[in-house]
């Protein structure tokens, strides 16, 4: 079914095109157009001049559409673009030349079956604006018109089971299709399944010219082997990519096995090692895209996955140096000398290596460092894309060894290389950035093992830890790559603050950009740093092809000297990328408002430094001097001839016994015994420390003037003095010396209080002696105590602690004049002779 050619005739609004399909009809014309027929109709001078812009009739130039690659290419650009599906979907409505192409386009990839069930009528519909609910009815006749004219330009389509956006009582609808294959065109088919049930609902879809198709499964299926019969008898598949989260099926191999026109085989399933899936795959003459899971596996199992392939034709035909036939015929008696044949090879380069898929070009790995490299060591094709996840960050020999492989075997076909991190590093690195556990850090990914790589065009390194790189990686890549066009070196790589500004500068990048003359497109991060004044002095290093400059988090100080480098670097950049987006953590706002104002400044930048080139004089172009041809017979002269060699062999033997000899040493070491009296000396040493005391008396009895005073008159009766036979015999003599005890001093200010109270209170007891109750014998010693003539007795030495001897107390003065003073009981008592102004204590001591 083809659909009709588009006229390529343009009309100019979209009233005509309306008038020109509906019927006509008369109606009356519009004020305004009354109007505009009365002026144009009074100024018939101005008929030749003017007319209505509908009146001309433009056909569009179908330069575009006389060429389907062209025309293919610019819808193409415009889907790329931002809206772009928004904008042909515009186009397709309002232009009918490119109505067609537009549709072919916005139809020929789908990412869900939905858009086939929006093409069924609102009525048939549970819900019309959510078609992914179902339909009441199943459709008939003239329901399934749009779903069979869309349905053929539909070429790709997928399903994911498992976002669970349809309904699954759409696909029973589907097997109802009134015809043959519901999407008769359909070349790619990707089906995610989840269950069994929902991997028999992509049988409708399955046709003749299905040629690749990509199989997914979440649990292994009961029936998976009657499944992949109905595959392969429904389709003619060119590519196959399968993967399953169990083991293989046990019959897997034998089911693929007559499918032998396989270019592109893709195997993600525990089980994929093994040695017959290594023989089958390696026997398929078209395969050139090959794609294998190594995780989860050791060395092991990848040797034993090439165990069964055949080392390579060469060993049985005569005339080969590694044959085994050659020079021996039946009835020979001589020697099998094949080993001494492939020795031979060996030196003269005529060995046919051990390898596997021959005509391979594209293989994509996965898994450890160190699985890949014993999986290339097998590899012989020439490789022209390899695609490799590894396992991030990668050991340090096991990288060397990788490197060292890959340049060995593949350097001088290799164009493409891509190295990424495998799902696991990847979902670590998710799992680090959504939860609170830092900064990743940063581990540098050398570059110098790289060995030469001529025909490397595009080189891509996106790995979440191994993202540093030095200056001196750029140089060595410069040197071992010239011909690269495509550098991509961790550019979505972000430093935070706690690592610091990148290694890599802005003035690192000119080794490669001046050394590689087609590198167009370049993505690093940088610290763009301000230039050295060679930098500016050399114009050599200034690239041409840089057109695009991708720095992504790269750090940036001053954006005028920054704009300034890069326009003479790359006078020719188109474009400057950066992530300007301050939602992700850890972005520093002020790096991309800087990076801003780079764009901002490059384009005049650029356009001064342009002008001042165009301004520096032409060099002098010199003519090249004339020549002739000439030709010279230059065959050369060979001839034949041959030489036996027959190599002299020798049996030397050589009896080699070492000569050994024992000896013994001694090797106790001397002790020697010796014992230590340790037990301590004591010395007593006596000191005579009797304190040693010495008498000395003072005479502490001041010189006192006894004044006798008459105050009242009284008949002054004298005291009777102590008779010599009541005074002890000591008073005779003077006081002798004493020394004070602490007793004593510590009575002393007792001893003083009482005196001071006793005299304190004088006045009243002397009033109260003349009461007739009080005694008489204190009213005579009131009037006697003064008296001038009566002498006042030396005081008494007080021994052992008695106050008072014979009846007198400690001031010298009879118990019997004095009864009310009995109650004191002071231990020492003073002598008391009083004058007119002051008053003298004699302290007795003991």
């Amino acid at each position: 079914m083809t659909s009709p050619t588009p006229s390529l005739n343009r009309r100019s609004t979209l009233i005509d095109y309306l008038s020109s399909s509906l019927p006509k009809r008369t109606r009356l014309p519009s004020l305004r157009s009354r109007k505009s027929t009365a002026s144009v109709a009074s100024n018939n001078n101005r008929d030749s001049f003017y007319a209505p812009y509908a009146v001309h009739q433009q056909n569009m130039a179908p330069i575009i559409l006389r060429d389907p690659e062209a025309t293919a290419r610019l819808l193409e650009t415009i889907l790329d673009a931002p809206g772009g599906r928004r904008m042909l979907c515009r186009l397709a409505r309002t232009c009918k030349a490119f109505k067609d192409p537009a549709l072919d386009l916005l139809w020929r990839d789908l990412d869900t079956v939905i858009p086939l069930v929006t093409l069924f009528p609102n009525a048939l519909l549970k819900r019309a604006r959510r078609p992914a609910l179902g339909l009441i009815k199943s459709p008939e006749g003239s329901d399934w018109e749009a779903v069979l004219a869309y349905g053929e330009r539909v070429r790709s389509i997928t399903y994911v089971e498992a976002f669970n956006t349809i309904s699954q009582t759409i696909f029973p609808i589907f097997e109802q299709v009134p015809r043959e294959h519901l999407l008769p065109n359909l070349t790619s088919l990707t089906w995610k399944a989840e269950t069994a049930p929902g991997l028999a609902y992509c049988k409708p879809f399955l046709n003749p010219q299905l040629k690749n198709f990509t199989l997914e499964m979440g649990v292994r299926a009961p029936r998976i082997n009657e499944f992949l019969d109905y595959v392969l008898e429904k389709t003619q598949l060119t590519s196959f990519s399968f993967t399953l989260h169990s083991n293989l099926p046990d019959a897997f191999v034998e089911k693929m096995q007559p499918n032998r026109q396989l270019e592109k085989l893709a195997l993600m399933a525990p089980g994929s090692l093994a040695a017959k899936v290594g023989k089958w795959t390696s026997g398929l003459p078209s395969l050139k895209n090959f794609q294998l899971d190594l995780t989860n596996s050791s060395t092991r199992a990848v040797e034993g996955f090439f165990t069964d392939i055949a080392p390579g034709s060469g060993f049985s035909t005569p005339s080969s140096v590694g044959g085994t036939d050659g020079d021996v015929l039946p009835g020979d008696n001589d020697g099998d000398f094949s080993e001494i044949r492939k020795s031979a090879a060996r030196l003269t380069s005529d060995y046919p290596r051990k390898g596997a898929f021959l005509t391979l070009t594209q293989l994509s790995l996965s898994g450890e460092t160190a699985n890949i490299a014993t999986f290339l060591k097998h590899i012989t094709s020439p490789l022209v894309t390899l695609d490799l996840a590894i396992e991030d960050p990668p050991a340090r020999d096991d990288w060397q060894d990788l490197c060292r492989l890959m340049c060995e075997h593949f350097g001088r076909t290799l164009q493409v290389l891509r190295i990424s991190a495998s799902t696991a590093s990847r979902f670590s690195e998710l799992v680090r950035s959504t939860s609170r556990g830092g900064d990743v850090q940063l581990q540098h990914l050398t570059l110098e093992h790289f060995g030469p790589l001529p025909c490397l065009q595009r080189l891509e390194i996106e790995l979440p830890e191994s993202a540093v790189f030095h200056n001196v990686d750029l140089v060595h890549l410069a040197r071992v790559c010239p011909n690269v066009e495509v550098v991509r070196l961790c550019g979505q790589a972000r430093f935070p603050q706690s690592f610091g500004p990148p290694y890599l500068t802005l003035e690192g990048i000119i080794p490669l950009t001046s050394a590689c003359t087609r590198l167009h497109t370049l993505s690093v991060v940088v610290n763009a740093l301000d230039g050295r004044d060679e930098t500016y002095k050399t114009m050599e290093i200034s690239s041409r092809a840089l057109m695009r400059l991708h720095v992504g988090h790269s750090w940036v100080k001053d954006a005028l000297q920054t704009a300034l480098l890069i326009s003479h670097i790359a006078p020719h950049l188109e474009t400057l990328k950066w992530f300007p987006q301050a939602s992700r953590s850890g972005v520093v706002e002020l790096h991309a408002t800087n990076w801003q104002k780079v764009n901002d400044f490059l384009p005049p930048v650029q356009h001064m430094r342009l002008i001042e080139r165009s301004l520096k004089p032409k060099s002098v172009i010199i003519e090249k001097p004339k020549t002739a041809e000439k030709e010279v017979d230059a065959t050369v002269h060979t001839s034949h001839r041959g030489v036996q060699v027959k190599p002299e062999y020798a049996d030397v033997d050589a009896q080699v016994a070492p000569q050994t000899a024992d000896v013994e040493i001694e090797a106790l070491p001397e002790t020697h015994e010796v014992e230590i009296d340790a037990t301590p000396v004591y010395v007593e040493h006596e000191v005579h420390a009797i304190p040693e005391f010495s008498d000395f008396g003072v005479n502490a009895s001041p010189d006192t003037e006894e004044k006798a005073i008459d105050v009242f008159e009284p008949v002054v009766e004298e005291v009777q003095s102590v008779t010599d036979s009541e005074q002890p015999s000591e008073s005779k003599t003077p006081p002798s010396t004493f020394i004070p005890s602490i007793n004593d001093l510590v009575n002393l200010p007792l001893r003083v209080v009482q005196v001071y109270t006793y005299y304190l209170t004088f006045p009243v007891r002397y009033m109260l002696s003349f009461v007739p109750s009080m005694p008489t014998a204190l009213a005579n010693y009131a009037d006697t105590e003064y008296e001038p003539k009566s002498p006042v007795p030396e005081s008494p030495v007080i021994e052992n602690g008695v106050n008072g001897v014979n009846g007198v107390n400690g001031n010298g003065i009879s118990e019997k004049h004095m009864p009310h003073m009995n109650h004191m009981s002071s231990p020492s008592l003073h002598e008391l002779s009083a004058d007119e102004n002051d008053m003298d204590i004699n302290p007795v001591c003991q």
